[in-house]
């Protein structure tokens, strides 16, 4: 380590680093600030449009959420102005999660809190908003604030905890800010990804419900209009509809249930003890297809997947959510497990693999799940049998068309995989630099050149 240490609670730090209580980093009154108390905001205030607020839910990994954001009429945002939040803040989780957290972007300028955070803002001339941020990162950090908060069942914070615990920093914000600057450096990268993997899905998915759910090709033929496709393409396609039990599909398509198009909890071979890539609920995504996290474990009970599958959650609210997951991260030939919560579909006959994902994404799919759901008030759970009612119209199987269709998405998934991949290196690159740049065991020098190379 770059000169002597000290013993912390958080380990090993820096004897140069010097250490103060939070609240004495912060701005004086409102340095640290509980959200707005229940009497103050109601559920019935929320409005389509106005000013966002911030809950737990939205706080992600160092970075606020930016969906299903409740919000106020601008007039109850004046009204909660104490609650404002401005560039710099760090927003923590009160209640549950206690450990989560995230910093406030400009994006995020004069949004609101809820009263299930507290923020933090610190006083820029003691210490600097990023380096801070990064410091609450520390999984030493993270774990001590778990244990010190108060609540057996539902642990939670208070300003008094967060504002007595002891930060450690280097004296010079300079410092401080190229610190912050090489790990945000790394973050930046690996939300420039996430941010092209959610075009390019938003891309793959518009040819889907262009094609199999619109009938867009087939409508524009039939009324003598430009359907915009290559002509090998726009051939395979009919030029009018034809009556079904479902209203009107493509001619000779026909009405499928989904067990005639996709294999529902295919068998795989997996020995139960043998050591296999195991993906928890948890780190099933919300967005996107591939999951950013899943570890080595011993099979035991759950459901086998391959690559090119896709894990659908079917118990409350997972599914509610939207936790789906596109099977990508897997060596050839080798089967991985997880949840016994989930469904596995793979697609039948000449269809591509992503049409099951893209599928699986849809409003009207989920919808349908959700329907189908039993059992009881928290425990709520989809019969995978129950999908065997759901119908989808398609061309035959075997149809060239699917060929096409897999042309076209299947580049891709695997742009998106080759992202998600590349951001597990800089993940894993970044949270071994937080450790070293922030105890202090780092030189910056030593830091700035490793994160050239890879991000150049």
């Amino acid at each position: 380590m770059a000169g002597d240490v000290v013993a912390t609670v958080y380990g090993p730090m820096s004897a140069k680093f010097a250490k103060a209580p939070l609240a004495d980093l912060c701005l004086p009154n409102v340095g640290i600030q509980t959200g707005p108390f229940g009497s103050q905001l109601h559920a019935s205030d929320y409005v389509e449009y106005g000013t966002p607020i911030i809950t737990v839910e939205h706080l992600g990994e160092n970075r606020i959420i930016h969906s299903d954001l409740p919000r106020v009429t601008n007039k109850d945002g004046k009204r909660l102005s104490r609650y404002t939040l401005i560039t710099g803040d760090i927003v923590f989780s009160r209640v549950g999660s206690v450990d989560r957290r995230a910093i406030v972007h400009p994006a995020e300028n004069g949004w609101l809190f809820s009263g299930r955070c507290l923020r933090v803002r610190p006083d820029l001339k003691k210490i600097d908003p990023g380096f801070l941020s990064w410091f609450f990162g520390l999984p030493t950090f993270q774990e001590h604030i778990r244990q010190i908060a108060v609540g057996a069942t539902m642990p939670s914070l208070n300003t008094k905890i967060l504002g007595d615990v002891t930060i450690y920093y280097p004296p010079s914000l300079k410092e401080q800010q190229a610190i912050a600057h090489i790990l945000g450096t790394l973050d930046d990268k690996i939300e420039l990804n996430r941010k092209m993997n959610r075009t390019l899905e938003a891309m793959a998915q518009a040819v889907f419900k262009s094609w199999f759910v619109d009938f867009d090709p087939v409508r524009a033929k039939s009324a003598g209009r430009d359907h915009g496709l290559p002509k090998k393409i726009a051939d395979l396609f009919p030029d009018s509809f034809e009556d079904s039990e479902f209203g009107e599909i493509p001619k000779e398509w026909r009405v499928r249930r989904l067990p005639e198009v996709m294999h529902v909890n295919p068998s795989r071979s997996l020995t139960k003890g043998a050591l296999a890539p195991y993906l928890d609920m948890a780190n099933m995504p919300i967005q996107g297809p591939s999951p950013e996290a899943w570890v080595m474990r011993e099979m035991g009970s759950g459901m086998k997947f391959e690559n090119g599958d896709t894990l659908v959650a079917r118990i409350t609210p997972c599914l509610e959510n939207g936790k789906t997951a596109f099977v990508d991260f897997l060596a050839n030939g080798e089967v991985g497990w997880g949840s016994t919560e989930y469904i596995v579909l793979r697609p039948k006959g000449a269809i591509p693999p992503p049409f099951a994902y893209l599928l699986a994404r849809t409003d009207e799919f989920r919808t349908f799940a959700i329907q189908q759901m039993t059992g009881s008030s928290g425990r709520q759970r989809v019969p995978a049998t129950s999908l065997d009612k759901y119908s989808i119209s398609t061309p035959d199987l075997d149809s060239p068309l699917f060929q096409r269709f897999g042309n076209l998405v299947s580049p891709m998934f695997n742009r998106i995989k080759a992202a998600m991949m590349q951001s597990h290196t800089l993940a894993a690159l970044r949270d071994t630099l937080l450790l070293k740049l922030i105890s202090g065991e780092l030189r910056m020098k030593d830091a700035e050149r490793i994160v050239g190379k890879v991000v150049a």
